[in-house]
């Protein structure tokens, strides 16, 4: 059916150069072909669109929480999904290991009373003449030796997860307690729940993950051709989802895989839409174009002898328009070209259309 089409009414012309030649068919044979066709998208804003990305949570806004000592989860007071402000209790644990850490700081809290007990009874002796100057050297060197451990002893307490006022409570009290508290280190989101109740863990297991989840990060998957066309700040645009951000890095390595280059962007506006680990299309607004440059789909682009053209809708039938691919994307591209805004493309049936080229033949 189609030779028979082919044969009968291709008629091919020179137009527009050597390269453009017109393809004569009716309505009726454009529809038994499976041809469509689209209009022309609008060239007044550069887009570098349809590029894969996925969503992720810049570093610096992920924590993981973990118990710093050996310990036994007694309960966790928060679960995946719960919002949680800074500072706030996540668990509570059973560490004999704390019991011990604080036995040890009360020791250095009372050596370091006696160090300096020692120091001021032996200043007083020696400004009488009793003793040496070396013996008030000796107490003022074991009084800083005390000094020190007990600051020692002090901070680790506080890496352990003591309070400055728990702390201060222990000192005045002497009551040792194996209750180790676990809290907040940021406000925002609990993403993961790693132990539970009756667990025993050791030093730096991870008990929680938390983030902040605005803003949000964006690694995209820009094609190799685009790179030199894209810049730091441009804006980056998630249609399907209503955000918008800007890119903050380009990357240097090479994806062997796609021939796609890593683009990093900040999502500051509608991250709230948005979820870590989501993949989305994302595009990329690189410049306003000129009136010879068209932001068109790639199922729309045939290549013959190397040249890029398109074929755009006449009343008689199509005719070839002869391009240049300057910006190549994943499902559409940017072409220079000569259009005047109002033409309709082809964007299906394009193998039709580029045999009926072939049978006519060059003229």
């Amino acid at each position: 059916m189609k030779r028979i089409i082919f044969a009968a009414v291709l008629i091919f012309q020179s137009m527009i150069g050597a390269q453009a030649r017109e393809i004569i068919l009716s309505p009726l044979q454009i529809d038994t072909l499976g041809i469509a066709t689209a209009a022309l998208p609008s060239n007044r804003e550069g887009e570098l669109a349809d590029i894969p990305a996925s969503v992720v949570i810049p570093g610096n806004q992920l924590y993981t929480v973990s118990t710093p000592l050996s310990a036994m989860v007694e309960r966790t007071l928060a679960g995946l999904g719960d919002n949680v402000k800074k500072g706030q209790l996540l668990a509570v644990l059973q560490s004999p290991a704390l019991t011990e850490a604080q036995r040890v700081y009360l020791q250095a809290v009372n050596q370091a009373l006696l160090a300096s007990g020692n120091l001021a009874r032996d200043e007083q002796l020696w400004q009488e003449g009793i003793i040496a100057e070396s013996r008030l050297r000796a107490s003022r060197s074991k009084a800083d030796e005390a000094n020190s451990l007990l600051t020692e002893r002090r901070q680790a307490l506080s890496l352990f997860g003591m309070s400055e006022p728990a702390i201060d409570a222990l000192k005045k009290s002497q009551i040792l307690s194996n209750r180790l508290e676990i809290t907040s280190p940021i406000n925002g989101v609990i993403l993961e729940r790693l132990a539970s109740s009756g667990q025993r863990l050791e030093a730096s297991s991870p008990l929680f993950k938390v983030a902040q989840l605005n803003p949000l990060a964006l690694e995209i998957q820009a094609p190799l051709a685009a790179v030199n066309y894209l810049k730091v700040g441009m804006q980056v645009k998630i249609p399907s989802f209503g955000a918008e951000g800007v890119v903050s890095a380009i990357g240097r390595n090479l994806n062997i895989g796609n021939q796609s280059v890593p683009v990093r962007a900040l999502i500051n506006n509608g991250a709230d839409n948005l979820r870590p680990g989501q993949l989305v299309e994302a595009r990329i607004v690189t410049r306003p174009y000129s009136n010879e440059e068209w932001w068109i789909p790639n199922s729309a682009i045939v290549r013959v002898a190397n040249q890029a053209m398109v074929f755009v809708r006449t009343p008689e039938g199509f005719r070839t328009n002869p391009v240049r691919v300057t910006i190549e994307g994943m499902q559409s591209s940017v072409v220079r070209g000569t259009f005047k805004g109002s033409e309709q493309i082809a964007v299906a049936g394009i193998a039709a259309l580029k045999s009926a080229l072939a049978a006519g033949g060059n003229q």
